[in-house]
């Protein structure tokens, strides 16, 4: 909970401990403890770079995403202290999902996520491991592996628009506000992944481009976090977004410092301190730009 982010309501956030957070949640943990097991979390994240280049240095992870799961893995073992079993974080790779609506290259996603199981193999981070679609639907491919999953978990998009137009209300129910509250950042997201040097679009035309995908990605993120709560049901549910206070699901930062995640961003070293910012930032601030043992550029230093 110290490195939850919540999403405040007219500017008012819960305090710790709070009674409504920990109820969704705590069920699953107590089972848990009672088995001797360690407490196992499920996390969608970890998808692919970011297609803007304005933000991240290439299409394979670099030391942004090191940072950030040696960040998890050792959030995993700080529960030990606690707790001898401590706790397992599965990560859910959702950039197959939705990639060929947000402009990743499905090659690009092969090799990130073939990346991320490297990462977690060569640095021991034995608190975490990987699932993604490839591994569900071995033998198709990759469109038909996301048809097949809208076909079985997804909702119809007239549906969704539905929710988020009832989600702009005040008094709307939970489910509805969070439907808004999906639309518009992810719409920001696409937003901003669009607008890099080059691209001939005016901003009109890709803020109205980036509210018709967003339903997309939003049909195909649901889909997926359905197959998920099946395939996990033990697992107690993180997010990469904020969530409201009693949410289903408990946000969670991937770095102490920052609310970027490693994917639209780039690690920038300030003194032996890694933050992760977004590169037109690191290049802004005229750091210096660190390669990798195989020339592969991987980080900033300021």
């Amino acid at each position: 909970m110290r490195f939850r982010i919540v999403s405040s309501k007219k500017g008012k956030v819960c305090s710790l401990p709070c009674e409504a957070c920990y109820q969704p949640h705590i069920s699953k943990i107590v089972t848990s403890i009672l088995q001797g097991k360690p407490v196992s979390f499920v996390l969608p994240a970890f998808p692919g770079k970011s297609p803007n280049p304005s933000k991240v240095l290439g299409t394979l992870p670099d030391m942004a995403e090191r940072y950030s799961l040696v960040f998890l893995n050792d959030l995993c073992k700080s529960i030990e202290k606690i707790y001898p079993p401590g706790a397992h974080i599965l990560i859910c790779s959702d950039g197959r999902v939705f990639s060929d609506i947000i402009g990743m290259k499905d090659a690009d996603i092969t090799a990130y996520q073939r990346e991320i199981d490297a990462i977690i193999t060569r640095l021991d981070l034995t608190n975490l491991s990987t699932f993604n679609l490839d591994q569900l639907y071995t033998g198709q491919d990759f469109d038909c592996m996301r048809q097949e999953l809208l076909d079985v978990f997804g909702q119809p998009i007239a549906l969704l628009k539905e929710k988020v137009r009832r989600g702009a209300n005040e008094y709307a129910s939970r489910e509805d506000r969070e439907a808004n509250r999906m639309y518009s950042g992810i719409t920001k997201f696409l937003f901003e992944d669009a607008l890099f040097p080059g691209q001939l679009k005016s901003r009109n035309e890709i803020q109205k481009d980036a509210k018709v995908r967003a339903y997309g990605v939003i049909q195909r993120s649901n889909a997926w976090s359905n197959l998920i709560a099946g395939q996990f049901p033990e697992h107690v549910r993180l997010s990469i977004h904020p969530q409201t206070c009693g949410d289903l699901k408990l946000g969670i930062r991937l770095s102490a410092e920052s609310r970027i995640t490693p994917w639209h961003g780039v690690a920038l070293d300030i003194g032996g301190a890694i933050t992760l910012v977004k590169r037109h930032e690191a290049e802004k601030l005229a750091a210096q730009l660190i390669n990798d043992e195989n020339g592969r550029p991987d980080y900033y230093k300021l």
